[in-house]
């Protein structure tokens, strides 16, 4: 899995933008079902002319269309909507349609993968309950949790929990949707003489997560994946860990407490 990804949320022009974001060295898309893009974003793939091998392709279910029969079903729309043969890696979008109903959808999209049409299965906004109802069922803990993450809004104990367990925590909301006024933010930005998108990526690449910055303008795009000609220093990195202000710090939906 390449370690930045590019969020395809509420982008209406995908193909453009994901044509794009592979011309600025991107190899990995996070889409979705319920994003409407999935198509898209297989167009732009099948007119990049890189190999469908060298890409990581990502899609969701979103909780209305949990369960086993539904699921399985929605694995294959995806595939088709794509055109592709395999999906990367398929979450479960969201917490909302209960135990038994999250449980199911699981199963289906395990069962997909043993069919080889998705490589691996994943969650996203799952907090540690919804996690621990899979380790108790005896099923594969997920190889994925996308969560909000930002200094603003850390979720420590998930990430804690996520990395005792081996799962890849993914970043949505990584450049806190262009929030970044914060003097902290913009000192630290001064001082690397870095765009403040850059310094919250940079952040989510050092704390060791899977960031999913999005855009649909070409300059911010190739910005947002200028990288690695810096670094940020320890005194950096404790400056913004200690914005984090806990669940008050989301800026989304971020639904980890879902019953």
């Amino acid at each position: 899995m390449p370690l930045l990804g590019f969020g395809v949320y509420q982008n209406y022009d995908a193909k453009s933008s994901v044509l794009e974001a592979f011309k600025a060295g991107y190899r990995h898309v996070d889409s979705a079902q319920a994003y409407k893009n999935e198509g898209a974003v297989g167009e732009a793939v099948r007119d990049s002319g890189i190999s469908r091998e060298d890409l990581f392709i990502t899609t969701k279910c979103v909780s209305k269309t949990h369960g086993y029969d539904s699921t399985i079903r929605g694995v294959d729309e995806s595939l088709a909507k794509f055109g592709f043969d395999y999906i990367d890696l398929f979450l479960i979008h969201d917490p909302f349609s209960g135990t038994e109903r999250r449980l199911a959808t699981y199963r289906a999209l395990l069962d997909a993968q043993k069919g080889g049409k998705i490589r691996s299965v994943g969650v996203s906004n799952y907090g540690i309950k919804h996690l621990d109802e899979i380790k108790s069922a005896g099923l594969p803990m997920p190889a994925v949790n996308q969560i909000e993450l930002h200094p603003l809004c850390q979720q420590r104990a998930i990430v804690d929990y996520c990395r005792t367990h081996c799962i890849v925590v993914q970043a949505y909301c990584p450049i806190i949707r262009g929030q970044v006024d914060h003097s902290v933010i913009r000192a630290v930005s001064t001082k690397h003489g870095k765009d403040p998108a850059q310094i919250l990526i940079r952040w989510s690449l050092q704390k060791g997560f899977v960031p999913l910055p999005k855009s649909a303008t070409p300059s911010r795009i190739h910005l947002n994946a200028n990288l690695y000609d810096f670094e940020l220093g320890p005194e950096d990195m404790e400056k913004l860990d200690s914005l984090d202000l806990g669940k008050a710090g989301a800026i989304s939906w971020n639904p980890v407490d879902a019953p």
